[in-house]
């Protein structure tokens, strides 16, 4: 069809208009053995009828395994079909869900600090498991990548079929790791008005060698990406607190901060006699800096002498659990 090829050109001309406009970068162009398949078809290339699509330039509808159903009365204006590393077929169709707005308001509000021995600590006390879908793979992935560097570089089969079962094994692992966080992200975003988080820069964790894997397999940056669009679907408010705070060694009951606190120390008691489970405390500090900021419009980070009163910090009197 000739649609996917004007639809390939108008995105050309977008990023061009763009990179003149001084926006964007100059475009980058798709690469034949490394980019992903794709072509989009506009209403004029595609049918949608009783649940079967029918592209244009064919005679019967696709045989498609659907994810979901189409909410009711929507009506898809795109459709693109694409093919990943692993050699499967997708079919993604946009719509407009009429489902989709705002909850009702609640009261509820929660910290949230990212980990690795928990992925997710919340500041009602609860933690949520690590999954670490990378390590339950790696055995099976290692193998599979030295089968393939064992064969000889070009286009042959054999190598085209070591490469496709290394990519079946990464899409494996990164389509678990995305339903955890679908799952996660929407409970979060449906108990709780207000999500307080830290403004994380995993690019520059990433540079630590010794636990630069495990970072990547928790997907902080993807697990914020989820949150931020589902809270601005349903109404919600997500706060990122700066990342400079320190929640861990500010103590959320008296407000006094600890000079060091090494991270092999998960529990600390503070001179007034509080005995703190170090991520625990850390939530608890990121939700009243977050309560704090949105309150007053002051800073996160807490003053290092007080001689006018508390930090703003402290202004936000901290919830207790009943």
């Amino acid at each position: 069809s000739s649609v996917p090829l004007q639809q390939a050109l108008r995105h050309l001309q977008t990023a061009f208009t763009h990179f003149f406009a001084r926006r964007a970068g100059y475009p980058r162009f798709k690469s034949r053995k490394k980019s992903r398949k794709s072509a989009e078809y506009t209403t004029s290339a595609f049918r949608f009828r009783a649940g079967e699509l029918t592209l244009a330039k064919m005679t019967e509808p696709l045989e498609i395994v659907w994810s979901r159903p189409l909410p009711k009365g929507a009506s898809p204006s795109t459709v693109t079909v694409s093919q990943d590393s692993a050699g499967r077929w997708h079919v993604s169709l946009l719509c407009e869900d009429p489902t989709v707005g705002p909850l009702a308001p609640t009261d509820a509000a929660v910290g949230v600090d990212a980990g690795l021995d928990h992925l997710l600590t919340l500041s009602t006390g609860e933690k949520i498991s690590n999954p670490r879908h990378e390590r339950r793979d790696r055995t099976r992935l290692a193998r599979a990548q030295r089968h393939l560097a064992r064969k000889a570089p070009g286009e042959g089969a054999n190598r085209a079929k070591a490469r496709r079962k290394v990519a079946r094994i990464h899409a494996r692992v990164a389509d678990r790791r995305r339903d955890t966080l679908h799952k996660i992200t929407t409970r979060l975003v449906r108990e709780n008005q207000t999500i307080v988080i830290e403004d994380l820069t995993v690019r520059n964790l990433l540079k630590n060698g010794k636990l630069a894997r495990a970072i990547s397999d928790a997907a902080w940056s993807e697990f914020r990406s989820l949150l931020e669009y589902k809270a601005q679907w349903y109404g919600r408010e997500v706060i990122a607190v700066d990342r400079w705070f320190p929640s861990s060694k500010l103590c959320s009951v008296c407000g006094t901060l600890r000079d060091k606190l090494p991270l092999h120390v998960r529990t600390w008691t503070c001179d007034c006699g509080t005995t703190h489970d170090r991520d625990v405390n850390a939530a608890r500090n990121i939700l009243a800096a977050g309560l704090a900021v949105s309150a007053c419009g002051a800073g996160v980070r807490p003053q290092r002498s007080t001689p006018g009163g508390q930090s703003a910090t402290k202004q936000e009197p901290p919830r207790r659990e009943p």
